[in-house]
């Protein structure tokens, strides 16, 4: 009878030379692939830069709203909690020139906003949405007198090209801070 010798098995071995090469190729592909999402901040299209001096505004046309450094908001030197500033540009911007605080026509309505340099960001954010939402409540209630649901619908509705009767009717004139210096 014949014994089988033990022959020395060959241990299997993973080929590790080119493991860093495929590792560090993982890598690359990865950080070339990945695409990182930067804030880019407020969607503001500011005006160009103008030689011609500015309008001049009759004060019975301007929303003044003031922000502290403390967040305290005044709106016409009156103090007011900031989900009542929608209210307020409604009532300024659709006056039609009935009360003499308010503006003369929508077109000549003007809000400004004028902030402290040390004025908390998020105060700064929550009235413009304030102020935007006003406008937005506006332009709403003029698409329903239309017969459309609402803005949104009335834009759905609007033809390629075609001008936004509403937005001419009521232009969204806003003073932000830093603006004219």
């Amino acid at each position: 009878m014949r014994l089988r010798s033990r022959k020395t098995r060959r241990r299997a071995e993973l080929p590790t030379a080119s493991l860093a090469d495929i590792a560090f190729l993982l890598l690359i592909f990865f950080l070339v692939a990945t695409t990182i999402d930067v804030d880019t901040g407020l969607r503001a299209t500011l005006p160009a830069l103008s030689e011609v001096p500015p309008p001049v505004i009759k004060e019975r046309n301007m929303l003044a709203i003031l922000v502290n450094a403390q967040g305290a908001v005044l709106v016409e030197r009156t103090p007011m909690v900031v989900s009542d500033i929608r209210n307020a540009v409604v009532q300024h911007v659709t006056n039609d020139g009935f009360d003499p605080a308010y503006a003369e026509t929508p077109r000549k309505a003007l809000v400004a906003i004028e902030t402290d340099a040390q004025t908390p960001y998020g105060v700064y954010i929550d009235v413009l949405d304030a102020v935007h939402l006003g406008y937005r409540q506006i332009w709403d209630a003029e698409a329903r007198r239309l017969g459309y649901a609402d803005y949104a619908a009335y834009t759905a509705a609007r033809a390629e090209g075609q001008k936004d009767e509403i937005r001419a009717r009521f232009p969204m004139n806003l003073a932000l801070p830093g603006v004219d210096e």
